[in-house]
């Protein structure tokens, strides 16, 4: 494989990423900081602390990425950064330490929407990994995560037409939310994925918020829900409703995070392929923190193969926040010709790119 060389950096979020891709695809090296065990205290980020924590791990974990890439500043062809959405002050952090590189190094500077990363994620290979065929266009992409949810449909690279987004909470968001009202800490998506597999009846049916024809999507009303649920089966037990007074015995938690976890998977699944069909799209591709999630990978699996066509979903650790799906996205808009300038700032609400 061939093309340039990207470091690229992510730190939108909580987590302090960087790596070095090439050509878009193969990936030589790809290290991220988590935060999760900083913010469980909280049950949530806090944006203040989260800042603070990309200015402590950024300089080391760029000396790593490099070092496992057994690469140097020089060797880089462009520097690729997210500039949005995300929090204001860590997009800040990683957006003045890619600025930094760029100018001492007199390299291009590519800026990366966020959302589009997670687009691109699809076409990464991991280090050693064989080769495999890009995804094919045109595509329906889902894209689903605890900041983001929508459906996007790619004729052409970087190309996308907005179908159906969340009107509200994004999915990631309301595994949180759901998780905390189990009692099972944060992150609430694996934590929910893990308690539903012990389920036994799966027999608990939370509500589905179908959104008439359209392609959008809505969780609030399922929260709401949820908690109503929750503090039933609470009740039913004899406990409080504070999930902080007491725990529910673990086969009801199961089987409570099962019927949350087939409430939202059921609509995504369901929307997607729905969108696939009227697009008459060649493949699927899945993207973001929730496309990690076991149940929803293996219904959405089901359904493309039922229908002969593509599938592509990163591995797990290529789902969350990483640099590598920044230096898959930087490679397309290097192509394109797309740089910045020192004064590239945070747009912490920036739209999917079109």
């Amino acid at each position: 494989m061939s093309g340039p060389l990207i470091l690229a950096v992510e730190s939108s979020c909580d987590e302090t990423g960087v790596a070095l891709v090439e050509g878009g695809r193969r990936i030589h090296a790809n290290v991220v900081a988590s935060q999760v065990a900083l913010h469980a205290a909280t049950g949530g980020i806090v944006p203040e602390v989260a800042a603070r924590a990309h200015l402590r791990w950024i300089v080391p974990v760029m000396d790593e990425a490099l070092s496992t890439a057994g690469a140097s500043l020089e060797d880089v062809d462009a520097v690729a950064v997210t500039y949005g959405p995300g929090l204001a002050g860590s997009l800040l952090v990683g957006i003045n330490a890619a600025k930094a590189v760029a100018w001492a190094q007199r390299k291009p500077l590519v800026p990366v929407n966020h959302l589009e990363g997670h687009v691109y994620a699809g076409w990464l290979l991991d280090p050693g990994a064989g080769e495999h065929d890009a995804p094919s266009f045109p595509l329906v992409g889902l894209v689903v995560s605890g900041g983001h949810t929508f459906l996007v449909e790619m004729r052409d690279h970087l190309t996308y037409r907005l179908l159906g987004q969340t009107v509200d909470d994004a999915a990631g968001e309301a595994f949180d939310k759901v998780g905390r009202l189990l009692g099972l800490g944060y992150p609430g998506g694996p934590a929910i994925s893990r308690a539903a597999e012990s389920a036994v009846a799966r027999d608990r049916v939370f509500p589905r918020a179908w959104m008439g024809d359209s392609f959008d999507l809505s969780f609030s009303g399922l929260k709401t829900a949820a908690r109503r649920i929750i503090g039933q089966a609470r009740s039913d037990a004899g406990l409080s409703p504070d999930e902080r007074e007491g725990s529910l015995p673990a086969a009801i938690v199961a089987e409570l995070a099962w019927g949350f976890q087939d409430s939202v998977v059921d609509v995504l699944v369901t929307k997607t392929m729905r969108a696939v069909d009227e697009t008459r799209a060649r493949g699927v591709l899945l993207g973001g923190g929730v496309a990690a999630n076991a149940e929803l990978r293996a219904r959405i699996a089901d359904e493309v193969e039922a229908r002969g066509l593509a599938l592509a979903i990163p591995r797990p650790g290529l789902c969350t926040d990483n640099g590598a799906m920044i230096g898959a996205a930087g490679a397309r808009r290097l192509e394109a010709g797309v740089l910045a300038g020192l004064d590239l700032d945070a747009r912490p609400s920036l739209p999917l790119a079109t």
